[in-house]
C-alpha cells in the first residue's frame, strides 16, 4: 500500500521541507507542519509553485496539477465561447506561460507535444481553444512515459516488426528486440489497429508507469482498421471514458462548471467592489482598511496555509488579463 500510494515520496519531501525551513516551522511546531503538509497532499494543493521534478513525481501529483491548472485558468475557455475569434484562443507559448505560473520550470517540450496532438504537426504558432489543449495536455502529461513507449512500438510496426515478438520498451528494459524485414506499410496510412492493440496490451501489462485502461483502449481501436500515431493520441484525448478513469478533470460538457471556485471568485469580486465604491476621496482610508495579503513566496512552498491564498492570487491575475483583453 505504501509503495502504491508513494508514501515514501511524500515523507521524504516533508522531511526535506522541514529541514530547509526549520527556523520558521519551529514557531508553531513540527506536529502542525506535518498535519498541514499531508492535508495539502490530500487536497491537491501541495504541487503549487513546486519544481517540475516534484510535480511529476507521482500520479497523484500529476492529477493534482491538472486539476489545479483547470481550476485556475478555466475562465480562459469559459469566456472564449463569446470572444474566441478575438482573443481567447491561445498559442502553445501562451499556454506554456500559464503552466509556468504554477510550476516555474515546467518544460516547454511537454507543452509542444500536447500542442502537436491538437494541431497534428501543423504550425506550432496556431491558436488552440482551452478545452482542446487541456484534454491533449492531460494525456501527454499524465501518460508521458506510456506515450514514449507507444511511439517506439508504432515505429517498429511501421518497419514491419512482428507484434508477437515485441518486448515492450520501458525505462529499465534494455533487452534485445527481435526484428523482421520491413513491409511496404505507408506511414500516412498508419498501422493495423488490431496489431497495434496487441502491442499496447502487452505494454500496459509490463509497464510500471501509468497507462490508460486496456479495455478502453481496445474499445477505442476496435472501431478503426488502421491507426496513425497522432490519430491515436487525439482519440485518447477525446475519449471521455478515459478521462473519467483518470479522474483529474470533469467531462467536457462540465469543463467550465466549478461552483466552489465560482463562489470564491464572487467573494473576491464583492470584496474588491466594496473597497472601491467610495471613490478617490477616501482612497487612503480604504487602503488602510484593506485586508493584508502576503505576497506569494516561491521559496516557501511548504506552507500549506498559504496555498489557497496563492491560488486566489493566480485566479485574480487570470481574470484581470481576461478583462483587459476584452477592452
Amino acid at each position: 500500500f505504501a509503495a502504491q500510494r508513494h508514501v515514501l515520496t511524500y515523507m521524504e519531501d516533508a522531511v526535506s521541507q522541514l529541514l530547509e525551513n526549520r527556523e520558521d516551522i519551529s514557531q508553531y511546531g513540527i506536529a502542525r507542519f506535518f498535519t498541514e503538509y499531508f492535508n495539502s497532499v490530500r487536497q491537491g494543493t501541495h504541487i503549487l509553485f513546486r519544481e517540475f521534478s516534484f510535480v511529476q513525481a507521482t500520479p497523484h501529483n500529476r492529477a493534482s496539477f491538472l486539476r489545479t491548472f483547470w481550476r485556475c485558468f478555466r475562465t480562459v475557455g469559459k469566456n472564449g465561447g463569446k470572444y474566441s475569434s478575438i482573443c481567447y484562443l491561445l498559442t502553445a507559448q501562451e499556454y506554456h506561460c500559464l503552466l509556468q505560473l504554477l510550476c516555474p520550470d515546467f518544460p516547454m517540450e511537454l507543452t509542444q507535444k500536447a500542442a502537436r496532438i491538437v494541431l497534428m504537426d501543423d504550425a506550432m504558432d496556431c491558436l488552440m481553444s482551452f478545452s482542446d489543449f487541456l484534454f491533449a495536455f492531460q494525456i501527454q502529461f499524465y501518460y508521458s512515459e506510456f506515450l514514449e513507449s507507444v511511439a517506439a512500438i508504432y515505429q517498429d510496426l511501421l518497419a514491419g516488426k512482428n507484434p508477437n515478438t515485441v518486448i515492450v520498451p520501458t525505462s529499465s528494459s534494455g533487452q534485445h528486440r527481435q526484428r523482421q524485414p520491413p513491409n511496404d506499410c505507408n506511414p500516412l496510412e498508419g498501422v493495423e489497429a488490431s496489431l497495434f492493440y496487441q502491442c499496447l496490451e502487452s505494454l500496459c501489462d509490463r509497464s510500471k508507469y501509468s497507462c490508460p485502461p486496456s479495455a478502453l483502449v481496445k474499445e477505442m481501436l476496435s472501431s478503426a482498421q488502421r491507426m496513425t500515431f497522432y490519430g491515436f493520441l487525439m482519440a485518447l484525448a477525446k475519449d471521455q471514458a478515459i478521462n473519467r478513469a483518470l479522474g483529474a478533470l470533469p467531462d467536457k460538457g462540465d469543463l467550465f462548471l466549478d461552483p466552489a471556485m465560482d463562489q470564491e471568485l464572487e467573494k473576491l469580486v464583492a470584496q474588491v467592489s466594496g473597497l472601491s465604491v467610495s471613490g478617490p476621496a477616501s482612497s487612503s482610508a480604504d487602503t488602510a482598511n484593506m485586508p493584508v495579503r502576503n505576497s506569494p513566496r516561491i521559496n516557501s512552498p511548504w506552507k500549506p496555509l498559504h496555498h489557497r491564498r496563492k491560488m486566489d492570487a493566480e485566479s485574480e491575475g487570470s481574470n484581470e488579463e481576461t478583462d483587459s483583453s476584452e477592452n
